[in-house]
């Protein structure tokens, strides 16, 4: 025995089912993959640790500044032209402000309505004082074209500051609706260097994780690239929405579960309910 060690001697010693507390958490002993991007994993992990798991980190994206920011910069210097400001993403609004701040221009040249694609961005907007006033009942673009139906769009404008690349589902809705939606890279994702090295560890251990968890279609894409979908098998995919899972699908990926609610708070419920029953549920395609 090496130190740190605790020896426990005595009657105490027949208390241990009521001091196991920690071998009773819903995810005890569980080695479960986080993809989402360093800086941006740390909420996730400590939430797998609260509940009883390993959280084993393999940064599978990388969010960098993009390419060219003159659409941004010019979209910023008129501002106030533009009736709704669309963020569909926490990164959206990061870049977004970052340029902003950068301008000669501040937030009292806004008088958009503010669309937010979840309750993530919302309170990423929330935290620079301002309301959201329309957010998608289902976390996804289409949840957002569905919370627009209401509103008059013909004649509106709006501006939508994103990944360079994503969905175009949204802004070709709302362009049909007769709405002039100017779309400008905010940001762009990569596959960090170190992720292939990183994943080949993970991966070829002895013991192989017991899940891996894809909060984007990106982190599933770019861990493919760098493990491939082969290194994936025996391991449980649970996805945190419809479109991931679709993506994952594509990529030869099995797809155990979805989170029913499309948060990071139900991707963990999903694994708890896969840990507690025993059973994978339906994916709920």
């Amino acid at each position: 025995m090496k130190p740190p060690a605790t020896i426990v001697v005595g009657e105490v010693v027949r208390l241990r089912e009521k001091l196991d507390w920690y071998e009773r958490l819903p995810l005890f002993g569980k080695r479960v993959v986080v993809t989402r991007a360093k800086g941006q994993a740390d909420a996730l992990s400590a939430r797998l640790r609260e509940l009883g798991a390993e959280a084993v980190e393999i940064p599978a994206i990388e969010i960098r500044p993009a390419a060219d920011y003159g659409p941004l910069d010019r979209a910023i210097a008129e501002l106030e032209a533009y009736d709704w400001l669309i963020f569909t993403s926490v990164n959206g609004v990061r870049f977004f402000l970052d340029r902003l701040d950068r301008s000669g221009r501040d937030l009292r040249a806004l008088r958009a309505k503010i669309c937010a694609i979840g309750p993530a961005t919302r309170a990423a907007v929330e935290a620079l004082h301002l309301k959201v006033d329309l957010i998608g009942k289902e976390y996804v673009a289409e949840g957002l074209v569905a919370a627009f139906a209401p509103h008059e769009m013909n004649g509106r404008r709006a501006l939508l500051p994103r990944a360079a690349v994503a969905r175009d589902l949204l802004p070709l809705e709302l362009a049909r609706r007769g709405a002039r939606v100017d779309v400008v890279e905010a940001y762009r994702t990569a596959l960090p260097g170190e992720a292939a090295g990183r994943a080949r560890e993970v991966f070829a251990a002895g013991r192989k994780p017991d899940f891996v968890t894809f909060t984007s279609s990106s982190t599933a894409k770019n861990l493919v690239e760098a493990a491939g979908a082969a290194a994936l098998q025996g391991v449980k995919a649970v996805s945190i929405g419809p479109v991931t899972t679709k993506t994952a699908r594509e990529l030869g990926i099995e797809v155990a579960a979805e989170a029913r609610v499309f948060t990071i708070d139900g991707l963990i419920d999903r694994l708890i309910e896969m840990c507690e029953t025993g059973v994978t549920p339906p994916s709920d395609e």
